[in-house]
């Protein structure tokens, strides 16, 4: 992490624009934050959009905005994501979700520094600085088609690369301080980690990363007193158990494909965007894969 710190300090000042990497909950937007934070455009908006989160038909007006009238609904002017964060930071989270049509547009508005909103002829200059992240690795998703190689060289000007919270000896204490800290301030209360607490921030994985660490700590402050204590057997704390398919040897790869989506799909309450985050797929693909199954029933999965 003392890299990373140095790194947002010598990019911070500058124009360039940066490509953050690393897992989920690791703290990707924070540092976008602080790169904003720490450089001159502090004043100025700091705008955080999550590409994967705004399905494709709308994610051109979030981005760029829309005139008066530029479809049915559109009765005055929408300022889009570029606009408002004019002469400030404008920050992409999950880039490699957004559709490759739109992956074509943004690669335009990063070159030329124009944008047009949807339903107009003019073109606006940007002065935003984009910073964009993503949770996958991206030479791979290059290669799995999901993130253009050209958007992917123009952004990565500045990498930065978010390690996992398990490979930051010591991190977890002192970010597990800070969150108790600040609950402590908000409450009016004087709680503690006990010994056997610490034992456990130093110990557990923490697969959920720094947003996992940040809920644990919240969750214990609850349902303790005066001392704070993490119970991972809990019903709070523990990880569901996870459903399984049985497939018979020789089943057509289209059904086995069929099954798995389906059954993933159940298994996150019908959430698109984190079913096809456990699949390794974009969100696209898993919308093209439902349409095509047209609405087939999610597949029975045992536990």
């Amino acid at each position: 992490m003392q890299d990373v710190y140095r790194r947002i300090a010598k990019v911070a000042p500058t124009m360039a624009t940066v490509f953050i990497t690393g897992e989920s909950g690791s703290g990707k937007e924070v540092v976008a934050a602080t790169v904003h934070e720490m450089s001159n455009r502090a004043s100025r908006p700091f705008l955080a959009l999550n590409c994967g989160a705004i399905p494709g038909n709308l994610i051109e007006t979030e981005l760029f905005g829309y005139e008066k009238g530029a479809f049915t609904g559109a009765e005055s002017i929408h300022r889009g994501c570029f606009e408002r964060a004019e002469g400030g930071t404008l920050f992409l989270d999950e880039i490699a979700e957004m559709a490759p049509e739109m992956q074509v547009r943004l690669l335009r508005v990063l070159e030329t520094g124009r944008y047009t909103r949807v339903g107009g002829e003019r073109e606006y200059e940007t002065s935003a600085r984009v910073i964009a992240a993503t949770n996958r690795e991206p030479r791979q998703a290059v290669r799995d088609g999901i993130l253009r190689e050209d958007l992917l060289y123009r952004l990565a000007v500045f990498p930065i690369v978010v390690p996992p919270l398990r490979e930051r000896d010591g991190d977890a204490e002192m970010l597990a301080d800070q969150f108790l800290r600040k609950l402590n301030e908000s409450e009016g209360t004087q709680k503690a980690f006990s010994r056997t607490a610490l034992a456990v921030l130093r110990s557990h994985a923490w697969p959920g990363n720094v947003r996992e660490l940040r809920n644990a700590v919240q969750r214990a402050f609850i349902l303790c007193d005066e001392q704070v204590e993490f119970d991972f057997s809990s019903q709070e704390m523990r990880e569901p158990a996870q459903p399984f398919l049985n497939i018979p040897v020789g089943t057509a790869l289209a059904d086995i494909e069929k099954q798995a989506i389906c059954a993933t799909l159940d298994a996150c309450d019908g959430d698109k965007r984190r079913c096809a985050g456990l699949l390794g797929v974009s969100l696209k693909t898993l919308y093209n894969r439902l349409a095509g199954y047209n609405a087939a029933p999610a597949a029975t999965a045992s536990t």
